[in-house]
């Protein structure tokens, strides 16, 4: 029984609140600590480069994908870092591009 008659905790009832509070506390620690974590990853370095004639976003990014690694992940990169509304470029134009690691 963890309330008596009045209203009141028993001892085992306190005990109950307690043990809820700190495991509460200890889950809000663990996830909070492990959230903040992944938002301290290290930048990705980049580097500037100006399209020449002929050029394309997916030529480009098929030169920097590195073993393994996707051209459209790659392309997709770069039109995030350069808030670009799509995939092309015109010649002259200077974008920021992924180093390799």
């Amino acid at each position: 029984m963890l309330m008596r008659p009045d209203g009141r905790l028993t001892r085992q009832g306190r005990l109950a609140r307690t043990f809820m509070f700190f495991a509460l506390v200890v889950t809000g620690v663990i996830v909070g600590s492990q959230a903040f974590a992944e938002g301290l990853t290290a930048p990705k370095p980049i580097d500037t480069y100006t399209a020449q004639s002929g050029e394309t976003l997916w030529g480009i990014a098929s030169t920097l994908a590195g073993p393994g690694q996707s051209t459209r992940d790659v392309v997709d990169e770069i039109i995030v870092l350069n808030d670009l509304d799509g995939a092309s470029i015109r010649a002259g134009e200077q974008i920021l591009i992924p180093v390799a690691p």
